[in-house]
């Protein structure tokens, strides 16, 4: 019965044809973008369901005003901050964030200090989606089959929940995709001290840094350590430069409370897609779930490790890498999820060069589920279950399984494995 049921869910695969993705997508994004145009389509910098336009934005924007105003006195006052939120965005009222990102990431939001909110929101959203297709079209092009129909890519792009979720919410994680995407680059080109410039970039948010910060200094790849390290000194100096070095203290006491508010930075723990957050939803015991996030990140960290010392192409250990640095982040949110971008198209790229082995029908899905399930997050908080998490765990663990074994090669040369393309 459980063979049958499983050949039943492998058969899907058989139906998952271009024609048939592309048309999803299509209904996906129209469905989305749909409801987000209903949504804001409303007088005022309250949507339908009061919540403010651009969301945290509204943070960013705060952020702007006190570099602009070279307030650093409050850049890490919390009733400070909620007071002048309240003056620069009278609608804003009630709404609060806490200061957690260093000195250097208001000097970002500077140009947009000098827009009334509502139009620096709506110029804030365009850069992120800008910067994301960029990033999505940069390394499509390192990937021969799937520049074979730019129109699917580019609609699959825009229909991601992950993407969605990024504009819907004003948030920023295209920038740590942006140092991802600028990474694997210069990766590809030799350049292992640019590669870690680029992941030094990666500071403003420090825990999407873990592994990469894990990783490198398991291998020992010095280079893009002192890459790394170069950035986040050059950031942190900017921010001393501008602000004073005393900011710096403040930052630190900052950082090191964060344990304390994490309940308050994690209100909606369905809406995160980590080990973290799957065991902290899914045991009511937080101790347990503690220990349980800490064995199975070990356990990440180790297999991701393997995987980049094997000899399996990079932009397959870049796809494990990706992954493993998801499911390890203590701290992620729907919105972040733009950053599995290379994961999808390396992976994607590798099912069209026909080199899948007999567990294909299995990655097809896999994929499939794990690019929808974030939707469905709302659902998360009922069945205790983040099924996005499982996936997200399958497919690391096929893709570690095959570029440790040197069980991969990319493209269609070697060995006679089963051709399960995917059908035009």
């Amino acid at each position: 019965m459980t063979s049958d049921f499983i050949r039943s869910y492998l058969s899907l695969a058989d139906g998952m044809s271009r024609k048939r993705i592309r048309g999803h997508a299509v209904l996906l994004g129209l469905v989305l973008w749909g409801f987000y145009a209903v949504t804001i389509a409303t007088p005022g910098l309250r949507d339908r369901y009061g919540e403010m336009k651009g969301a945290d934005f509204l943070h960013f924007y705060l952020l702007g005003n006190i570099a602009r105003n070279h307030l650093g006195d409050i850049l890490y006052n919390f009733p400070k901050q909620v007071e002048l939120s309240a003056k620069l965005v009278p609608e804003s009222s009630g709404e609060i964030y806490l200061p957690v990102y260093g000195p250097q990431f208001s000097l970002l939001f500077l140009p947009f200090a000098a827009l009334p909110y509502g139009w620096a929101a709506a110029l804030w959203m365009l850069t992120s989606a800008a910067i994301y297709l960029i990033c999505c079209f940069a390394l499509m092009d390192a990937c021969p089959h799937l520049r074979e129909d730019r129109v699917t890519i580019l609609i699959l792009a825009l229909a991601y929940p992950g993407f969605f979720s990024l504009i819907a919410g004003g948030q920023n994680a295209a920038l740590a995709l942006a140092a991802f995407t600028l990474a694997f680059f210069c990766f590809r080109a030799n350049r292992p001290m640019l590669a870690g410039v680029a992941l030094g970039l990666l500071a403003y948010k420090p825990q999407f840094g873990l592994m990469a910060a894990l990783v490198f200094l398991l291998t020992f790849e010095w280079k893009v350590i002192i890459g790394a390290l170069v950035t986040i000194v050059g950031q942190l100096g900017l921010g001393a430069w501008y602000y004073g070095p005393s900011i710096l203290n403040d930052y630190a006491h900052s950082i090191f409370g964060i344990g304390r508010k994490a309940g308050f930075l994690e209100p909606n723990v369905y809406k995160m897609h980590s080990l973290r957050a799957f065991w902290q939803l899914l045991l009511p015991w937080p101790s347990i779930a503690l220990a349980a996030y800490a064995v199975c990140a070990l356990a990440i960290v180790f297999l991701t490790v393997r995987c980049w010392r094997s000899k399996a192409p990079l932009p397959l250990r870049y796809a494990v890498f990706m992954l493993g640095a998801v499911l390890v982040d203590p701290h992620l949110t729907d919105y972040d999820l733009v950053v599995l971008a290379p994961a999808f198209l390396f992976i994607g790229e590798w099912i069209l060069s026909s080199r899948p082995s007999e567990n294909g029908s299995a990655i097809k899905l896999l994929v499939y589920v794990a690019y929808a399930l974030p939707l469905f997050a709302p659902l998360f908080q009922f069945t205790h279950v983040q099924f996005s998490v499982i996936a997200f765990t399958g497919l690391f663990l096929l893709f570690t399984a095959y570029a440790t074994k040197d069980m991969l090669a990319w493209g269609p040369q070697q060995l006679p494995i089963p051709d399960t393309t995917i059908p035009s």
